[in-house]
């Protein structure tokens, strides 16, 4: 168990470095010309703002969820996951009323938190559940500074670990770790439909323009994310009440 867990910080570490070994990353300006910009009832982005109403649904629906039982394994980290990912609804709709560097500051401070709580909770859950105790606060903390480091230096790095650790760790841990649990395969299929929203983002015109200017990159993004985090959300609503997952401190000596 020690040696996996070195192993795992290592990587981490690795991944770290590299990405600052970087040169500064600035924020692309064109990042904030969607494709469209089509206003309804008023509104201005309207799809690109109420597909947002996803992020709300499911981040609710979590925090209701875990918020009751006290008894939960990684309560906490997946409260603060849900809590970040109801806040993107707001922040994300704040910054498409007019999209800059400055509202988009609000868009990634709720996104620091959800990704940093999914990360620290499959930790917690498959790794040793005395880890959020010392990890969910600093992370945390991490995620938000990397949202302020951005906005101050308009340098990305630590953001972009931020955001793509837990996409390259997650994997990692579940295979060293994830034998004695039944349901890493919804974890994964969270993994891919999130890796296909960020696909949907990259090629935000190449869709609004695929699907005859129905639904653009962007706003798919947002529908692929929130069902990405509804797959994860159902992985946690189907566990039996009272039986959360095997705590990583009973498992076999076969994950040392």
């Amino acid at each position: 168990m020690r040696q996996t867990l070195v192993i795992i910080f290592l990587l981490a570490a690795f991944v770290a470095t590299g990405i600052f070994l970087l040169p500064s990353i600035a924020q692309d300006p064109t990042y904030h010309d969607f494709a469209d910009r089509r206003g309804l009832l008023g509104i201005p982005n309207f799809l690109n703002i109420t597909s947002n109403l996803a992020f709300l649904a499911v981040g609710i629906a979590g925090i209701i969820l875990y918020a009751g039982n006290l008894k939960l394994v990684a309560r906490r980290a997946w409260i603060a996951c849900f809590t970040g990912v109801m806040l993107v609804c707001f922040g994300s709709g704040y910054y498409h009323l007019a999209p800059d560097n400055n509202t988009l500051v609000w868009d990634r401070l709720p996104m620091s938190i959800g990704f940093m709580g999914l990360l620290v909770a499959v930790l917690v859950e498959y790794v040793n559940p005395r880890l959020e105790k010392y990890l969910l606060a600093p992370a945390i903390v991490l995620g938000l500074a990397s949202v302020v480091y951005w906005h101050y230096t308009d340098d990305l790095r630590l953001y972009v670990l931020v955001q793509f650790l837990p996409l390259l760790m997650i994997p990692v841990i579940l295979l060293l770790f994830g034998e004695t649990q039944k349901d890493r395969g919804y974890l994964l299929m969270a993994l891919a439909i999130y890796v296909l929203a960020k696909l949907a983002e990259h090629f935000d015109r190449a869709v609004f323009e695929l699907t005859g200017n129905i639904i653009s990159g962007h706003s798919l993004k947002h529908l692929l994310a929130a069902i990405a985090l509804f797959v994860v959300y159902w992985m946690l609503r189907r566990r039996a009440p009272g039986s959360p997952p095997v705590a990583p401190a009973v498992r076999s000596s076969r994950t040392s």
